[in-house]
């Protein structure tokens, strides 16, 4: 499957702020974004007049960064979210956000995005009691979310969860860490949403 396999520093350094996609990194003072916070490439200092159209494109390409999906999954995404009642960029906001591996990620079980999609993909999850290990797999409310048994007891996983321990999980989702589960207590609304996306850019660039 495609995915992405660059430097993702260089992402964070193209939109300009941090997505925090290396994780618990992204806070120090390691962070690219720390030591560089400018674009990369050689003209990355010298700043440009951005476009109305540039504007759009970067956001809908920024979003795609954060959630780690691909340009042709992304304008699925888009068109599912254009069919459902509501406003669009707010149910497309919703659609990425109830993704399995942002699930995962949110409830503290990866420190980053990437490492939930690797912690899906690897077999160690379970939805209602069953194994799942499609990352854009969407959950529905009422959805209980939790390692495998034997996964449990793998250091790796003890150590992500005393890293994201005081991480604040969202008020859509109920974590229990400590048995390496979470429940989806609803579908997030707008206001749950903390990702910096102004998704009526998006909107708009796949209005034209």
């Amino acid at each position: 499957m495609a995915r992405y396999r660059g430097a993702v520093c260089r992402l964070c350094r193209r939109e300009g702020e941090k997505l925090f996609l290396k994780g618990e990194r992204c806070f120090t003072g390691k962070c690219a974004m720390e030591r560089r916070p400018f674009a990369p490439g050689q003209h990355g200092k010298s700043r440009k007049k951005m476009s109305e159209y540039g504007l759009q494109l970067r956001e809908k390409q920024k979003t795609k960064r954060i959630y780690g999906v691909l340009e042709t999954q992304f304008a699925n995404y888009f068109d599912l979210a254009e069919q459902k009642k509501g406003i669009a960029g707010e149910n497309l906001l919703i659609i990425l956000e109830s993704r399995l591996d942002n699930v995962v990620y949110r409830a503290g079980l990866g420190r980053s995005r990437t490492e939930a999609r690797q912690v899906v993909r690897h077999n160690h999850v379970l939805v209602n009691g069953k194994r799942v290990n499609i990352p854009s797999y969407r959950v529905s409310a009422g959805d209980v979310i939790e390692l495998k048994e034997k996964s449990r007891g793998i250091q790796r996983f003890k150590d992500i969860v005393e890293t994201t321990g005081s991480r604040l999980v969202p008020e859509w989702l109920q974590a229990d860490l400590e048995n390496f589960s979470v429940k989806v207590n609803a579908l997030p609304t707008r206001d749950q949403i903390d990702v910096p996306v102004q998704e009526t850019l998006i909107v708009e660039l796949y209005s034209k």
